[in-house]
């Protein structure tokens, strides 16, 4: 009987140390998006406490400040949980080879993972198990550090462009301001550089925010902005310039809505939304027609020239937008971006996969 029990409490701590190394090198190493269990539940549960303070702030700043906060605790927070289930492990273990009684057991545990070589050790397979554990404690603190430089720099490389769009589309940003703007600045067709640039942020953001789960959540450093609003008013932008505007069709303008859902899908993906990923064109949107049209007005008021047939071109605008609308909203609801028009607006969430 008491064979079978420290075999029993051997194998079961033995397979929590797997399953928390394995997560660690899922979320931290592995170059793909992959939603781990152990992880999304440490996001989660922390996302309740900052609820209750988010409900309890009075004004947008509060909110932001609460929000800005959350990503960089929760990531300090996983190595400790972490940590803490790789002691119980062994802590299991270590009580399966003889060392008793319980705490001892868990001393032993701390004092090897954490490399303070306080606690002795009596017998060779107690020796090998403390310095097994030393080095996981090693291990899972060295993915932290090389884990978090190269999330910030992913975050640089994501903010740089999104600061600079202020300058076309205001802030918040919208699309109907990136295409005024630019006319009378340039001259609409110079949008092409802006949304050859935007095409590979979207590239990048992919591999980016699926890799790296958390940087989803990093709020940018001014309130106002966000990369979810922003990617919404260029994806706007772009399909009110291909079904509006009375212009020789721009190839860049629809490349860069094809990587912006793409893009928007892999991240849903990521967080399991579902979503029709082939969408029926003359399927209802979001921006009602008289948004279109209000839009319309102001694109006109700036003397460009429109198609004269506006219902076709609403037509055509719904047609573009539908391909990225449901998981451009889903993904700015679970974000909770600053209010911006056409997008965080009217977030919703998106259904998960069953």
């Amino acid at each position: 009987m008491n064979l079978l029990l420290n075999l029993l409490a051997f194998v079961l701590g033995a397979f929590i140390v797997f399953y928390t190394l394995n997560a660690a090198i899922r979320s931290f190493v592995l170059p793909r998006g992959d939603n781990v269990w152990l992880t999304r539940i440490i996001f989660q549960k922390i996302w309740r406490l900052y609820e209750l303070r988010i409900k309890w702030s009075k004004t947008e700043e509060a909110r932001e400040s609460i929000l800005a906060m959350y990503t960089p605790v929760t990531l300090l927070i996983i190595p400790v949980v972490w940590l803490a289930l790789v002691t119980l492990g062994f802590m299991g273990m270590f009580w399966a080879v003889g060392v008793r009684p319980l705490y001892q057991a868990f001393v032993l545990s701390g004092s090897s993972l954490l490399t303070l070589g306080f606690a002795p050790v009596a017998t060779l397979t107690q020796t090998l198990l403390t310095f097994l554990e030393a080095t996981i404690g090693l291990i899972l603190i060295a993915l932290l550090i090389a884990y978090l430089p190269t999330m910030y720099a992913a975050f640089s490389r994501r903010e740089n462009l999104v600061a600079k769009l202020e300058i076309y589309a205001g802030s918040p940003p919208t699309a109907v301001e990136i295409i005024a703007r630019m006319h009378r600045l340039k001259g609409v067709e110079y949008l092409q550089e802006l949304y050859t640039q935007w095409e590979t942020w979207f590239a990048e953001i992919e591999e980016a925010q699926t890799t790296f789960g958390p940087l989803n959540f990093f709020r940018s450093p001014q309130p106002h902005r966000s990369w979810v609003t922003s990617a919404g008013a260029v994806l706007d932008s772009a399909a009110l310039l291909l079904s509006t505007l009375e212009m020789p069709r721009e190839p860049r303008a629809a490349l860069c809505i094809r990587a912006g859902y793409l893009a928007l899908r892999r991240i849903a993906d990521f967080f399991g939304f579902a979503y029709n990923d082939i969408p029926l064109y003359g399927s209802p949107i979001q921006v009602t027609r008289a948004e279109f049209d209000a839009a319309c007005a102001q694109l006109e008021a700036q003397g460009l020239a429109l198609k004269p047939d506006r219902d076709q071109a609403y037509q055509d605008f719904a047609g573009w937008r539908i391909n990225y609308e449901d998981v451009l909203l889903a993904i700015a609801s679970i974000t909770l971006a600053p209010s911006a028009p056409w997008s965080s607006d009217r977030a919703k969430l998106l259904p998960t996969k069953q």
